[in-house]
């Protein structure tokens, strides 16, 4: 695998890996891109853990063996944590996980009082306090599980309408407590609703989106591969999955269609799964 010509797959329930392809994008231009959602398991957070990594596993088996990635990028909290130990196991190639940027938030806050926004599956999961007492750095934690932000997220990808008044209602405590300065998106939908939470937070705060970091985290892997590459090797074609996304829901109609080419994703394909 070589900078130039990295083959590269982003996973996610649905769009929320879009922001993390867009950051690996820009940092590897000359990479293929793919994208698979995961459209008939939204959302992952209504699963159990069991039934989580069971969808997870065989999702992503089905499309490793179909479009032969170089890496892949788990871009869901919720699938990286849970998932993540199982695929590296199963599989010989690079996975990229997410998970909260609570280090970040925490070097950034100035009151030690750092919010996490994600969804109530996240908050509920017991690696939350694992991740404070290894990167909190003295700081408390306030964790809100949003129920609807990421079908919201989801609606304004489709060029739907979402009020200001309805994000603020999933702000919880975060709305409440005027210390928090700083606060850690817990999952990858909340990027595309940056412009509403800011309006709809009461007071001004850092919000931290973890799509950058997985992405360079992403683009290193890449990067290192392709310097131990022999050096005499051909930059490959593209593969015939380049610019594609792979669904496997309800076929998308024509203006979820134009909304996916309009991020890079111009041609689109099912996913089918024989067993989830």
């Amino acid at each position: 695998m070589r900078k130039t010509d990295a083959h590269i797959l982003v996973f996610d329930s649905g769009i929320g890996g879009l922001g993390v392809a867009d950051c690996i994008r820009r940092m590897l231009p000359a990479a293929t891109l793919g994208y698979v959602a995961d459209t008939a398991g939204f959302p992952y957070g209504a699963m159990s853990d069991e039934a989580l990594v069971t969808r997870v596993l065989t999702v992503l088996e089905q499309a490793i063996a179909r479009l032969r990635p170089d890496m892949v990028v788990i871009a869901c909290n919720t699938a990286s944590t849970l998932a993540l130990s199982a695929l590296r196991s199963r599989h010989d190639l690079p996975f990229i996980g997410c998970v909260p940027p609570l280090k970040w938030a925490a070097s950034v806050s100035a009151t030690r009082q750092i919010g996490l926004l994600a969804t109530p599956a996240t908050v509920d999961r017991p690696y939350l306090t694992a991740l404070m007492q290894e990167h909190g750095q003295g700081c408390t934690l306030h964790a809100h599980g949003a129920r609807h932000l990421a079908g919201y997220a989801e609606a304004v990808f489709r060029g739907e309408t979402v009020l200001v008044e309805a994000v603020r209602a999933e702000l919880g405590i975060l709305g409440m407590i005027p210390d928090i300065d700083a606060v850690a998106l817990g999952c990858t939908h909340y990027g595309r609703l940056l412009p509403w939470l800011r309006q709809a937070m009461p007071r001004p705060v850092a919000w931290l989106d973890p799509a950058e970091a997985v992405a360079r985290q992403a683009a290193r892997i890449a990067i290192t591969a392709a310097a131990t590459a022999a050096p005499d090797s051909l930059p490959r074609a593209a593969p015939c999955w380049a610019q594609t996304v792979f669904t496997t829901g309800a076929v998308p109609d024509e203006a979820t269609r134009q909304a996916w080419a309009a991020e890079g994703f111009p041609e689109w394909q099912p996913l089918e799964i024989a067993s989830a």
